[in-house]
């Protein structure tokens, strides 16, 4: 298999994207699957759905997210202080102090610092409270009150401002929730060869705010088979217990059996652990005690679909400095391409 496109995956976590502002990650996706596909177009909801035809096989839909968690504009006091509303969800704990862009109607970035009404340990009274809440966030920009409120409007894009970095055999970004997922996808396309399904990919939209893209974008498609591409917690550091790790960096893909968004097709999860085990592909089961990907919305479109999740192992998700293994990535690309190659053999409908 060739060598992974980091130069792709740098620009795909790099892009600003919100849930319902995606508009700019899904030019770089068009631009990347264009050339991989026989047809391509965006739905009204933004999804980017990519159609690979087959040889009269099975349809399987392959669903990787676009937007990153972040915030929009909610208010602009006097002083040109600027108030947020979280798109997703951000654990407040790791945002004071960073840095962050405002995307303008222009389509400048603005960058500023994200910031909390907190005093700072030089002013503190013995009792005062340390803790901070989404509501106690504001981005300073530096401007001037005038020039803030002439650059920016309500309801314009705030997105964290961190590079995608190669760390020796890791990677670490922002936004690789879920962008390394749609990165999977285009690089397993890329390789796929002989297939006898019909592939249709779709980066789908507002995943992180309830999986609405993937919800029209299944029905629209009416798939046969469903496979959802995300990242999952890999608990290999420090404050956690070995039996909650729910998956470690670098032992391989995560093949997802438990969820709180989908109860994933048991035949579909043998299928992929038994190509996985011919291919020498590493890979873990992960069961997850909260969250959830795509693929519940897949799962219960029109009258059901076989589905389960392929999960890229994270450290640190939802923060702005998420981790995955180059090794793991790689694994997932290698497990989706031999699985679309055979996934017209499979059988995955209880007691059929």
């Amino acid at each position: 298999m060739a060598e992974l496109n980091l130069g792709l995956l740098k620009q795909l976590c790099e892009t600003p994207g919100i849930a319902g502002r995606e508009e700019r990650v899904a030019t770089v996706v068009q631009q990347a699957l264009a050339p991989l596909v026989d047809e391509i177009r965006r739905d009204p909801l933004g999804n980017v759905i990519a159609i690979k035809r087959g040889k009269g096989g099975p349809r399987v839909m392959i669903a990787a997210h676009m937007d990153e968690i972040g915030f929009i504009v909610r208010a602009i006091d006097d002083r040109g202080f600027i108030r947020l509303q979280p798109v997703g969800g951000f654990d407040p704990r790791v945002l004071p102090a960073q840095r962050v862009r405002v995307w303008t109607r222009e389509g400048d970035g603005l960058l500023g610092a994200l910031q909390a009404t907190v005093k700072p340990p030089h002013l503190q009274q013995a009792g005062d409270d340390k803790s901070v809440t989404i509501n106690d966030l504001f981005v300073d920009l530096g401007l001037p009150a005038e020039q803030v409120k002439a650059r920016v409007e309500i309801g314009d894009m705030v997105t964290l401002d961190r590079p995608c970095e190669v760390l020796g055999p890791t990677v670490l970004s922002k936004a690789l929730d879920d962008r390394v997922g749609v990165f999977v996808m285009i690089e397993a396309l890329r390789a796929v060869k002989e297939h006898v399904v019909e592939i249709v990919a779709v980066a789908t939209t507002q995943e992180e705010v309830g999986l609405r893209g993937a919800q029209v974008a299944a029905f629209g498609i009416d798939p046969d088979i469903g496979i959802a591409l995300d990242t999952t917690i890999a608990g290999d550091v420090p404050g956690f217990e070995p039996e909650g790790t729910v998956t470690k960096l670098g032992a391989g893909v995560g093949i997802k059996v438990f969820d709180t968004s989908q109860l994933p097709n048991p035949a579909l999860v043998q299928h992929l652990r038994a190509i996985a085990d011919r291919e020498g592909i590493p890979y873990q089961l992960e069961v997850l005690p909260r969250g959830g990907t795509d693929g519940g919305a897949i799962q219960r479109t029109r009258a059901g679909v076989p589905t389960t999740t392929l999960s890229v192992p994270s450290r640190y998700v939802h923060s702005v400095n998420e981790m995955a293994h180059l090794d793991d990535i790689a694994a997932a690309v290698r497990l989706l391409t031999r699985f679309l190659e055979e996934a017209h053999t499979g059988r995955y409908i209880p007691g059929a």
